[in-house]
């Protein structure tokens, strides 16, 4: 009996920061109004994120279809850690996400997370 109440108890803390957080899955519109990204699960209780939309005549390297946010998993309450690729410079950076009601905020970080670049995102869907 006090194994199963263990085992019980045990499943309860694995779920305790995934099951009460919010769900960045969708369609997220950038602050500048110049792409929209789709992020849903991809794995092992991670989210990823592709970009699905660019607005005509932007000037960018990234291309629609292109993956920009990589195994992004739980890190406290509506955050997540994970990858976050650039297509501006080519390069892929430490990640993170963070969700606040209809606003997603996504960070790519450089120097062990001293010098972040960030992005806000309103649900297009």
């Amino acid at each position: 009996m006090a194994l199963k109440i263990a085992a019980a108890i045990a499943a309860l803390a694995l779920m305790g920061t995934s099951a009460f957080a919010g769900d960045p899955s969708g369609t997220w519109l950038r602050d500048t109004g110049a792409s929209k990204v789709k992020i849903g699960p991809c794995g092992s209780g991670a989210y990823c994120g592709s970009l699905v939309w660019l607005k005509p005549g932007v000037e960018t390297p990234a291309k629609v279809g292109q993956r920009i946010f990589y195994d992004m998993k739980p890190d406290g309450t509506d955050a997540w850690k994970g990858s976050a690729f650039n297509p501006e410079d080519g390069k892929t950076y430490s990640g993170k996400m963070s969700l606040s009601g209809g606003t997603l905020t996504t960070a790519g970080c450089a120097m062990g997370g001293m010098i972040c670049k960030s992005s806000t995102w309103a649900r297009a869907n």
